[in-house]
């Protein structure tokens, strides 16, 4: 292997002097005046992110995170110029099947350390030998620990070619792939592209839609036919007034949040703030969805997690962004996929026909309920549909356990 392929060994140690500063600016927070409502229709509240700060600066300890990332193994290797930062854990068990699954914004691989476990040592975790897999876990170029392009065009369809790349490098002949938010983008350009060994694809965000949704939601078009109404928690919280969205609502609610808004227009404007203020960071990263904002204050505020998302785990992945001063590179990711689209748009052409298999799980305290009928338009050879009994946006991070047996299930007929 040369140089340029390599595949090196990788440890996180962050310098001492950057943990003590971040502490010293959290401590130093110049405070907005408090929210003039007794919700979260104006944003993040401000006792909430205040309790977050304060145990931020006093208790949250990342040397532990670092240890707990450090225990895996870790690599990164050049791909197209950008360093990839990955974990790669192999299954104990023989044939173990491949899958790499891609993060989404505002997390990292920090959100799916907890499926680490079940999918890579499922005897361990209430499933059998034959359910194993061979687990790869890359950072999006301008993520974590991955290189920052210093180009434009890293696109999620460029990001899907050097995953291919990496799986390649690990002489993996055939895998699967996984992706919710960013990552199901990238996952879907994957199965789009069809390299040399992918067998099929899981997600748990649709990313791509029909043509009749779109046409709703941008251009006044009729509602699709046999739209099923269902309740989407994010809508609900910015909408109260409305007992009964549909999923075309929440969908169209998705395209009016700030960080969507305003990321793909001009990352590198949002992103001075986010570079200089952590908890100007923490906000905006939290102000994503309300099912999970919600979910997160009841850990600060009320001591009461929901699975995963616990008051560490949530610093964790914040305090990566910072550390690693990728606010702005990931948020750069936006700007890409928008302009990838536009000229999509512009060509007049069609995307990539994806005949691979396609398997999707809808969880209930995602952005938006995606109907079934959506799921097949898109995806023609649809081989597993799913509804969840729990679990949000960040499922893997959530409900690692519940995340785990949904991909199980999505690629038995695949194994």
């Amino acid at each position: 292997m040369s140089s340029e392929t390599e595949i090196r060994p990788f440890r996180v140690d962050m310098p001492g002097e950057a943990i003590a500063d971040l502490r010293r600016r959290v401590a130093a927070t110049c405070w907005p005046t408090r929210e003039l409502v007794d919700d979260a229709s104006q944003g993040v509240q401000q006792a909430m992110l205040q309790e977050l700060a304060r145990y931020w600066a006093a208790d949250h300890d990342w040397r532990r995170c670092e240890a707990e990332l450090n225990a895996l193994p870790q690599y990164t290797t050049e791909i197209d110029g950008v360093d990839i930062h990955f974990i790669h854990v192999r299954s104990r068990h023989q044939n173990a099947l491949p899958l790499i699954i891609t993060h989404g914004w505002p997390g990292s691989v920090i959100e799916l350390l907890g499926v680490i476990g079940p999918l890579t040592d499922p005897t361990a975790h209430g499933g059998s030998a034959g359910d194993a897999f061979d687990l790869v876990l890359p950072s999006i170029p301008g993520y974590g620990f991955s290189g920052q392009p210093a180009e434009v065009g890293w696109d999620p369809g460029r990001i899907a070619h050097a995953w291919a790349e990496l799986m390649r490098r690990l002489d993996y002949d055939r895998y699967v792939a996984q992706g919710g938010d960013q990552g199901a983008s990238v996952t879907d350009a994957m199965a789009r592209q069809a390299p040399n060994g992918l067998a099929g694809i899981h997600l748990n965000l649709l990313t791509f839609f029909p043509t009749d949704v779109l046409a709703a939601v941008f251009g006044g078009g009729p509602v699709p036919e046999g739209l099923v109404k269902r309740v989407a928690v994010a809508l609900l919280a910015a909408h109260a007034e409305k007992k009964d969205p549909t999923a075309l609502e929440a969908v169209a609610a998705v395209f009016k949040r700030g960080y969507f808004v305003e990321m793909p227009e001009h990352p590198q404007t949002i992103g001075y703030a986010l570079t200089d203020t952590p908890v100007g960071l923490a906000a905006w990263m939290l102000d994503h969805d309300a099912d999970s904002y919600q979910k997160i204050s009841r850990a600060f505020l009320d001591k009461q997690p929901a699975g995963g998302l616990t008051r560490d785990k949530i610093l964790d992945n914040i305090t990566l962004y910072w550390l690693t001063g990728t606010a702005t590179s990931s948020a750069r990711l936006y700007w890409e996929s928008g302009r990838s689209i536009a000229a999509l748009v512009a060509s007049g052409k069609k995307p990539p026909e994806l005949k691979l298999p396609v398997a999707f799980t809808v969880f209930p305290g995602e952005i938006f309920q995606a109907p079934r009928a959506w799921a097949e338009k898109v995806y023609p050879n649809l081989i597993y549909f799913h509804q969840a009994a729990k679990g949000g946006h960040f499922a893997a991070w959530e409900e690692p356990r519940l995340f785990s047996e949904e991909i199980r299930a999505a690629f038995t007929s695949l194994r």
